[in-house]
């Protein structure tokens, strides 16, 4: 079983940069794809990036490509997601999720087993 729980999130202007971090406890964290979702209000859950078991692969959707940053730090259980250049289209809450395999380019959010509470994230115009 792995716990998340994500940190980081907050309110920023057009253009500013955000970090997100995810705590993950549990020791199979290292062996756990895992990846970014986020959810605005009255759409669905969407795919941000992923990052494979060692954090040398990783995959992004397309809205965000070049401006997030996905990676990870196995000895200190943690996910990261830099968000640099953020859009007013960028709000929404942010979701840490994992899963056992190692397939990065999953984007179907029912397919991932572990999921934290979410962070918000407000990007103001």
């Amino acid at each position: 079983q792995v716990q998340l729980v994500e940190s980081g999130g907050g309110l920023v202007q057009a253009g500013a940069s955000l970090r997100l971090s995810c705590a993950a406890s549990g020791r199979t964290f290292s062996r756990n794809v895992m990846g970014w979702f986020r959810q605005a209000p009255e759409k669905e859950r969407e795919f941000v990036a992923a990052i494979s078991w060692t954090g040398g692969s990783a995959h992004y959707a397309d809205s965000v490509q070049g401006r997030f940053t996905i990676s990870r730090d196995n000895a200190k259980n943690t996910l990261y997601l830099q968000m640099n250049s953020l859009k007013p289209e960028d709000t929404a809450v942010y979701y840490c999720a994992g899963d056992v395999t190692n397939n990065y380019y999953n984007t179907r959010a029912k397919d991932w087993r572990y999921w934290g509470q979410g962070t918000q994230v407000t990007v103001s115009s």
